[in-house]
């Protein structure tokens, strides 16, 4: 059979390629392997210290040729510490670490970042069984586009001042004690982000769509997201548009989380009210994500490197696995999402095999194995 896809595989740092062998473990015992052409490429840390790039040319060059990637985890430092991790023939050329996967985001247009938070039931850490909530998350705009100054060049703080109001009491500052990061928002941005989420809401039943922000505060940049929200939903028969704060929204989903399904919201606070989500349906261990561009995909777990646990064979590579499922799902591989994803909810269900997280004793392996085994079976 000749192969049908071209999957940029990098595992990344630290339990990237425990995760990962797992996952490729479930993607062979699916069937998809036979219609794959896999390549492995470099990102991460490593690369970082030793050529001064955590996102080599090359592996721009790989994904390029690429259908999707699925991708892991990686370690991302400050910027003084990543400076004196630098070999030291590339330390002091002024080189600035900037994480590679915010690079890949922005380099290949991968505006929305999808993060499901389904509870399985099974699980003991789930906060109830019933949650299935679904994260938009801009992916490209916002706090984490990365123009930033510190110390503020002479010319921005010049121009800040004398452009708005409020900036006049910063006058006559130290330049080298003051840092500025920008949060922009386009409207391009945020009505393709808010399209996709209401998309998904009306395609798979969801009653509401709940835009997270904070326009009693940030009144600009929230304000042009929530008058767009308004605007776009008047297109969808039988939607609702619900608007919370950012710090009610966090506050209501400890509180009542089985009220929401979709969430959309910018890049920072997508990011902060994702991780909150995850926790309700047992941690970071089991939320993937889709970062997702009109041509190009990265699917990933959302857990970072855990360094400390490199080699230990220790982790709960389900969040990865379940990565892989979203890929199967992009692809359009649906019958083969749907086993991967059954066959982790049985394991879950019948609760023999459970990592660390989970309160039992069982390996990255081990867990891998049980779900090999129902794909199989």
């Amino acid at each position: 059979m000749s192969k049908k896809y071209k999957i940029a595989v990098l595992p990344g740092d630290g339990i990237g390629k425990d995760v990962t062998d797992a996952a490729m473990k479930a993607l062979d015992a699916v069937g998809f392997s036979e219609l794959a052409e896999y390549k492995w490429g470099d990102i991460g840390w490593e690369f970082w210290c030793k050529e001064g790039d955590a996102l080599p040319e090359r592996t721009i060059e790989l994904l390029k040729q690429s259908d999707c990637c699925l991708f892991s985890a990686i370690t991302s430092k400050p910027k003084e510490e990543a400076e004196k991790e630098l070999i030291p023939e590339l330390q002091g050329k002024d080189l600035i670490y900037f994480s590679p996967i915010v690079r890949l985001r922005q380099l290949f247009d991968l505006y929305v970042n999808l993060r499901p938070c389904k509870a399985y039931p099974g699980n003991p850490l789930n906060y109830r069984d019933d949650l299935d909530l679904v994260v938009f998350r801009e992916n490209t705009e916002g706090l984490y586009v990365g123009i930033e100054w510190h110390p503020v060049p002479e010319g921005v703080m010049k121009t800040i001042i004398e452009n708005h109001p409020k900036a006049k009491r910063f006058e006559g500052a130290n330049l080298n004690d003051v840092a500025i990061s920008t949060r922009i928002f386009t409207r391009k941005g945020v009505k393709r982000i808010l399209k996709a989420s209401m998309d998904y809401a009306r395609d798979f039943g969801y009653p509401t769509v709940t835009v997270v922000e904070k326009p009693n505060v940030i009144r600009e940049t929230s304000g042009l997201m929530i008058r767009e929200a308004r605007k776009l939903v008047q297109e969808y028969n039988n939607l609702e548009l619900w608007e919370t704060n950012i710090d009610a929204m966090a506050m209501w989903l400890v509180k009542n989380p089985q009220n929401y399904g979709v969430l959309v919201a910018s890049n920072m606070f997508g990011d902060i009210v994702s991780d909150l989500c995850a926790q309700l349906i047992g941690g970071l261990g089991f939320a993937c994500s889709g970062n997702i561009g009109d041509n190009f995909a990265v699917f990933e777990p959302t857990h970072g490197s855990a360094p400390k646990y490199i080699g230990m064979n220790k982790v709960n590579p389900i969040a990865q696995i379940l990565a892989a499922k979203m890929m199967l799902d992009w692809l359009g591989e649906k019958e083969m999402a749907k086993k991967i994803e059954e066959a982790v909810a049985t394991v879950i269900l019948e609760g023999k095999v459970r990592t660390y997280d989970m309160g039992g004793s069982s390996t990255t392996s081990e867990m891998a194995d049980a779900i090999c085994e129902k794909l199989k079976a």
